[in-house]
């Protein structure tokens, strides 16, 4: 398990996607899966990188002066040479218009609560509360469990989202006592696939999730489903089976949407091959049927 100072790339106010009511979602940076379908490639490297968006440059090219590394392009698109920048962010500080922007932050704990409790009154009133995510929050066990334990003692509903990579007794020990909900991301069933397309092999994801179906909190698995990768019969299948042998009843579907493509070219990164366009409602629903096979049911 990785464990420093983490960085945040994003605080989602008023999601009402993360769990149940009004949220606010922490995105951590840095992930040890490497899924070639992410929709957040800003939140995989652990380091700080610096993200170009071509619709909100003016033109001035401060940047270029304040670069000490020669790293700014005038011609290109791009903006960026990334073999020289080392992402200081003196380009991101002289930026009137944003075009330049630093991805990943730290905030002392008692600050991100200080900012987490603005929306209290939100949380109370819808049922909703506090989300970490990412990338993947359980790298920084010691920091993530510090944060829900301070919330928890506001009161605060928490709710991790995660890729069940990591080291169970750790976890168990810093994160488990001061979570109210987990929403648990299982991608492919078969080892083989999983490591091929994600980085990892998906044994210490499956066993996880068997774990905490025995701790008494709420789980609510989670499938992507990607057009290429995760929505094979064989895939969904294997997947129902799996739920199905541990008594899960209930797990939630993410259908694939094109809206993180954009996110990669902002990074200086290769776009991967994706659609383009939304997943349509007879996809969805073909995935769904190889899912109802044993009696599982998607919300």
């Amino acid at each position: 398990m990785f464990e420093s100072l983490p960085l945040i790339v994003d605080l989602k106010r008023g999601s009402v996607e993360d769990g149940p009511g009004i949220r606010t979602t922490v995105f951590f940076k840095g992930c040890p899966l490497s899924c070639k379908w992410c929709q957040n490639p800003e939140t995989i490297e652990l380091k700080p990188e610096i993200g170009f968006y071509l619709k909100d440059c003016i033109g001035c090219f401060d940047c270029e002066r304040a670069c000490q590394k020669g790293a700014i392009i005038r011609e290109a698109k791009v903006r960026i040479n990334r073999l020289r920048c080392s992402a200081c962010g003196r380009c991101v500080e002289v930026c009137p218009g944003k075009g330049l922007r630093q991805v990943g932050r730290f905030y002392e704990i008692g600050v991100l609560v200080d900012i987490i409790l603005r929306d209290r009154a939100f949380y109370e009133t819808s049922g909703g509360g506090v989300t970490l995510s990412g990338g993947e929050p359980t790298l920084w066990q010691t920091y993530a469990g510090e944060l829900l334990r301070r919330l928890k003692i506001e009161g605060i509903h928490t709710t991790l989202q995660t890729c069940g990579y990591f080291e169970y007794a750790t976890f168990k020990e810093k994160m488990l006592p001061w979570l109210d909900l987990i929403m648990y991301d299982l991608k492919l069933i078969s080892p083989k696939e999983h490591l091929q397309h994600t980085g990892r092999n998906n044994q210490r994801i499956l066993k996880n999730l068997q774990r905490l179906l025995n701790e008494g909190i709420e789980v609510i698995p989670r499938i992507p489903l990607v057009p290429g990768f995760t929505t094979s019969k064989e895939n969904l299948e294997g997947i129902s089976n799996f739920l199905k042998k541990n008594k899960v009843k209930e797990y939630s579907l993410l259908p694939y949407n094109p809206l993180g493509l954009e996110k990669w070219k902002h990074l200086g990164k290769k776009r991967p091959l994706l659609p383009t366009t939304w997943m349509s409602k007879s996809e969805e629903e073909s995935c769904r049927k190889a899912l109802l096979k044993n009696d599982v049911t998607p919300k």
